[in-house]
């Protein structure tokens, strides 16, 4: 890994130390239009329970908590970095137990399946270790009929080709990717059967 990677890592992709910290601040500004825009292509209910996976500085967790104001809102990300913030960012929330953060990865996520309605993700696969696996994951732990949503701001790095293909091979269905000054989002749904 080369150290303009390492760096790049540290600040935006598993964000640790000062960098992070740093990094966090960045990602609430950058992020917070393109979460808006994925939040309402889901079309967020106040009863519903939504994941989103690797939530940041929790921009979007917080846009979510209103939104789905009687719902469940949780999130996992792997940084503790990030948790904090995040934690920082929605402290009433938090300690009221609306809002369940934790450290962890895409690829072993700590909820039940058939847990959550929707599921989003904000400039956060492309860093995943395994996406295919992460998919899967976040596949099992929707309830059938759930949307999920993958959404990327231009700066990114990632590449909108490909995407809806990923979520159909994980066992979604009805993919499709959109596009708007915001980035771009890949939007498929957790079929009513297996």
């Amino acid at each position: 890994m080369t150290i303009a990677r390492t760096i790049l890592m540290r600040a935006f992709g598993r964000p640790q130390g000062v960098v992070g910290r740093v990094g966090g601040l960045i990602m609430a500004r950058m992020n917070a239009n393109c979460g808006a825009w994925v939040t309402d292509l889901l079309e967020v209910q106040s009863n519903d329970s939504v994941l989103e996976v690797g939530f940041g500085p929790g921009v979007v967790i917080q846009r979510l908590a209103t939104l789905a104001s009687s719902g469940r809102v949780a999130g996992v990300d792997p940084s503790s970095e990030m948790v904090q913030q995040a934690r920082a960012r929605n402290p009433t929330a938090v300690e009221s137990r609306r809002i369940d953060l934790r450290d962890g990865s895409v690829e072993r996520l700590p909820f039940d399946d058939d847990t959550f309605d929707k599921a989003l993700a904000i400039n956060s696969m492309q860093v995943w270790p395994d996406a295919a696996l992460g998919l899967r994951e976040v596949r099992r732990v929707m309830k059938p009929g759930g949307r999920i949503a993958l959404g990327f701001t231009p700066y990114s790095g990632q590449p909108n080709l490909g995407l809806a293909e990923a979520l159909t091979a994980a066992g979604f269905a009805e993919a499709d990717v959109v596009e708007s000054d915001e980035g771009f989002c890949a939007l498929a749904m957790k079929p009513h059967q297996a």
